[in-house]
């Protein structure tokens, strides 16, 4: 493994992807038929169609924790795909004389490799690169064929056991390319923030006893703002290596120096990138061979509790990802990468932790080009069996081999900031032996490691030996800030995993935030993760519903978008494909879904991460602070948006990173003060909002220009409920919403099914007319939990302007049993027709009381359709919180308006929670003509308990009176 970055005019190259020759077996000791199919590489055998000679039928699997196979380590099973490919390729005559090296990108397993019938090597690291030299083998200027061998499973897939789809088969490029005999072997660079410059060279040759001749010369250029600059040869270094002999021994070594003037330092908010080319010379001056990077000068430290770059404490605002396609599964393109990044980018994150392995090497160029923070991690995770093979020595080579490949490939990255051990694998001696020589080798990084301090919590105290940061996952606010106002705290604290985004997930993550910025020693976390790892699968048979093989690469694009897939096809994940054992759909854990759709946890975290804040001075005054590190205002532009209607003009100040100023309200007597910031192409970057004085002219008044109807006696049906034109299902008591995937992995509803709330009976008590009005009692009867009593009290009113409408005052009384329901409220349903939602309320996007920072309040419009959020399991969704009034129409139906009585949680969908709640794909799901409404008195967060903590207690719904009150009028 090696650095060395050449251009195609020095060292040329032969792409080898394209469609290759393959064969699938069952077994690597199956023999080979006399037939060939067609693949394409780089791809996945477990995503494509081809023929499957042999009949292995292998198609993706997903895991969690567990293995796919019952087998201690090492033993594997002895079904084992395995994959052989092989093409035919014409070297060019003039490659005779050169070295010649074949590189396959990444091969899952194991890989093993021959040309032209002679075997030429074996790796086993799954996503890494390996290059093997076939120059002995080679015929240039003749036919030449490859033959590649993929076997699915190794003893070294006990080590690759992350939470993804395992598939098979060749998942990077694959190519040849040639270089001088004497060759740059590897390049190292090291570039501070001051401006020092140093590289170390390793030149090696493959010419018999490997002497590297005297006269060969090394220089180097860096293109600076002023102009090239030439760097030169450490003579002090030169003459050292003389004297000790060192020049003639089989690695050559050279190193350059300087000291560069001027230098732009790089960050995530500045990323600056200079051009260098290192040169190796003939002793005649000809070029031998040469190398080019974008580098960027920083320094990483860490300073007590504080991680800095380039001396200043930075909050780190990460996601976790993987290398993940729903078409391709594995394989990414350059294109996808920087659509990854970019969408990040656009909503605040300024981290990337590479989970769990080393990313496509096109990733971290980007990373470095665009500006993140990167944690790069090694290719270990031996989740299930991890206890067992921390400390077993037959490991302790491959758990070396991985983390110093990985340093030795990705060394020279600004934007790689922290090395990681790998995940979930416990802690043991392989741990600390790969630290070691992580440390040895490059000290100018820190190292973390989550599992050396997993089990420690209460304890994070103590010394350290594999990891300089303090990286739980999960670790609940209140545990947190206690360590970290502990005074014992001795290393920064960023977790590498928090807020898990499974389905309507990322509950309470302001609170997080709100600890993090406010408490020293805290400086943020990698949000697990950024896709919904969904595969889009062909529905299949005769009603076209039968679940069928992965679409695959070749499928339409148009197959899917906007987060929903289109007829025929659907999100799959474990078990749909008849994998077993599986673990369902925790694979469907990320911020965007699978056609990189964002979801609305996504707006959650821009709001968060915004770097302008406002806050309401005590005079009345509007004070906006720079929230960023590096950088200034002067890229953004911002106006004021006005709730009455129109925007007026704002001029940020021109503040430097942590500075505030005061700057002017616009002219308009509001209640709500919006701030839309952007960049310079009009991407929205926040939204931050100003309460100038409370607001509630528009929530429901008994002495709101109303007064009580003279009307005929209010229609209620046998069953005391109200009978109106715009209700097909009149308004009852809801107790209960259809759980999200937090609520069935947290185990909170099997609790609450337990408790009967999904199917409560509803019984008549009583029905009292008085003075026009009608009072309803009723009880809602649980299976174990007791009683729930409920009056509505329902009165006709007459507006000033004379439209007749109704006021329904409701309350509900819950058992001391419920301790924790998931909403108390109304919910009915509408006649068909209406498909248009005015509101006024957090919005546009989806919010709920634990996760609202996103959207600011105001008046929003949406088709009914587009309010639901399709999550890959149907659950509870589509949500909108505070919202004070709504307005339903559609044309040619007579809508109506309804006011709150207070700012309360609103969902208008075409789904009934009970239809929710019985799918599991959204092509079991169908639309309802009517409007399904729920007004909540209350409704519980969302938290993150399918992985972490759940909400937070003021989230939670306990027993209790309930009261809220509404008003319904015509349109």
């Amino acid at each position: 493994m090696h650095a060395v970055i050449r251009p195609d005019t020095v060292s040329p190259a032969l792409p080898l992807d394209g469609s290759w020759r393959f064969q699938l077996l069952p077994a690597p000791e199956a023999p080979l038929a006399g037939r060939w199919a067609e693949i394409d590489v780089p791809g996945c055998w477990t995503v494509q169609d081809f023929d499957d000679i042999h009949g292995v039928n292998d198609l993706p699997q997903y895991t969690n924790i567990q293995m796919p196979w019952p087998e201690l380590p090492p033993r594997v099973p002895a079904a084992n795909p395995t994959g052989v490919f092989e093409r035919d390729l014409d070297l060019p005559a003039e490659w005779a004389g050169r070295r010649i090296v074949l590189h396959i990108g990444a091969a899952e397993s194991v890989l093993t490799a021959t040309f032209n019938g002679t075997p030429v090597g074996i790796g086993k690291d799954s996503h890494l690169a390996g290059e093997f030299d076939v120059t002995d083998a080679a015929r240039p200027g003749e036919r030449n064929t490859v033959r590649l061998t993929v076997v699915k499973w190794s003893d070294a897939t006990f080590i690759e056991d992350q939470d993804q789809w395992w598939h098979g088969g060749i998942t990077r490029p694959v190519r040849l390319y040639a270089t001088n005999p004497l060759h740059l072997a590897d390049v190292q660079i090291t570039a501070d923030a001051s401006g020092g410059l140093s590289v170390a060279l390793s030149v090696r040759t493959t010419a018999d006893g490997g002497i590297l001749p005297s006269g060969w010369t090394v220089s180097g250029v860096l293109e600076t703002a002023s102009g090239p600059l030439e760097i030169a040869a450490d003579q002090d270094f030169a003459d050292a290596c003389t004297a000790s002999g060192r020049v003639s021994d089989f690695l050559g070594e050279a190193r350059l120096n300087a000291a560069v003037p001027a230098v732009q330092p790089w960050s995530a908010e500045i990323p600056a990138l200079y051009d260098l080319t290192v040169r190796l010379h003939h002793p005649d001056g000809t070029l031998a061979d040469e190398s080019r990077q974008r580098i960027g000068f920083r320094d990483v430290k860490i300073a007590g509790t504080d991680l800095l770059v380039n001396g200043v404490r930075v909050y780190i605002r990460g996601v976790n990802r993987h290398d993940f396609h729903p078409l391709t599964g594995r394989v990414v393109t350059p294109d996808d990468l920087r659509a990854d990044l970019n969408l990040l980018k656009a909503y605040g994150f300024n981290a990337v932790r590479t989970s769990h392995y080393p990313p496509d090497p096109a990733l971290l160029g980007l990373t470095d080009e665009l500006g993140f923070y990167v944690v790069d991690e090694a290719d270990i995770e031996s989740h299930e069996h991890a206890h067992e093979i921390a400390d077993d020595p037959r490991y302790l080579a491959a758990f070396t081999d991985r983390v110093s490949r990985m340093a030795l490939r990705d060394k020279n990255h600004p934007s790689i900031i922290i090395w990681s051990l790998g995940n979930e694998s416990d802690y043991g001696a392989n741990h600390d032996a790969a630290a070691g020589w992580l440390r040895r080798y490059d000290p100018t990084r820190p190292i973390q490691y989550e599992g050396a301090i997993k089990d420690d919590e209460g304890h994070w105290d103590k010394p350290q030996t594999a990891s300089d940061i303090l990286c739980p996952m999960y670790a609940s606010i209140e545990a947190i800030t206690a360590h970290a106002r502990s005074g014992r705290q001795t290393m920064p604290l960023i977790q590498c995993e928090y807020s898990h985004a499974m389905g309507n997930s990322n509950g309470t993550l302001a609170e997080y935030w709100q600890a993090i910025e406010s408490t020293p020693g805290l400086q943020g976390g990698f949000i697990w993760e950024f896709w919904d790892h969904g595969i889009l699968q062909r529905l299949d048979g005769k009603d076209g519903k039968a679940p069928g093989r992965p679409a695959g690469p070749a499928a339409d694009p148009a197959a899917y978008a906007d987060g929903v897939t289109a007829p025929g096809y659907r999100w799959a994940y474990g078990g749909d494909f008849g994998d077993t054992p599986n673990d369902g759909n925790f694979c469907a854990d990320g911020v965007v879904f699978p056609d990189r759709t964002p979801k609305p946890a996504m707006a959650e975290h821009r709001e968060l991460a915004a770097p302008v804040r406002l806050e309401l001075t005590p005079e009345g005054e509007v004070r906006v602070t720079n929230h960023q590190h590096f950088r200034d205002l002067s890229w953004l532009t911002a106006q004021w948006r006005l709730e009455a209607g129109g925007t007026a003009p704002a001029d940020l100040p021109d503040l430097a990173p942590g500075a505030s100023a005061v700057i002017p309200l616009p002219p308009v007597a509001e209640a709500l003060a919006t701030l839309r910031v952007t960049s310079a192409d009009g991407t929205l970057v926040c939204t931050p909002q100003l309460t100038l004085r409370p607001d509630d002219r528009d929530l429901l008044t008994r002495a709101d220009a109303v007064g009580i109807s003279s009307v005929s006696p209010i229609p209620l049906d046998d069953d005391g409920l109200l009978v109106h034109p715009l209700f097909a299902s009149a308004p009852t008591l809801s107790v209960w919403r259809a759980p999200t995937d937090n609520d069935r992995w947290g185990g909170i509803a099997e609790r609450w099914q337990a408790q009967g709330l999904d199917a409560v009976q509803r019984k008549l008590v009583s029905v009292e007319r008085r003075a026009g009005r009608v009072a309803v009692l009723a009880e809602y009867t649980t299976d174990c939990a007791g009683t729930i009593r409920h009056e509505q009290v329902i009165t006709p009113l007459v507006r000033a302007d004379g439209l007749s409408g109704l006021l329904i005052e409701e309350t509900a009384v819950l058992p001391d049993a419920l301790t924790d329901v998931p909403r108390v409220g109304t919910v009915f349903e509408t006649v068909p027709g209406l498909t248009t939602l005015d509101w006024y309320g957090h919005g546009p996007g989806e919010t709920y009381p634990d996760r609202r920072a996103s959207d600011p309040v105001g008046h929003h419009r949406s088709s009914v359709d587009a309010l639901f959020t399709p999550y890959l399991r149907p659950q509870e969704s589509g949500g909108r919180n505070a919202v004070r009034h709504f307005a339903l129409a559609g044309p040619g139906v007579a809508g109506a308006t309804i006011h709150l009585d207070a700012p309360r949680q609103v969902s208008v969908t075409r789904y009934r929670a009970a239809d929710l709640a019985a799918a599991a794909h959204h092509d079991e799901l169908v639309p309802r003509a009517a409007c399904v409404v729920h007004l909540d008195a209350a409704h519980r967060g969302l938290g993150t308990a399918s992985c972490g903590p759940d909400t937070l207690p003021r989230y939670l719904i306990g027993p209790g009176t309930y009261h809220w009150s509404w008003t319904l009028f015509p349109a």
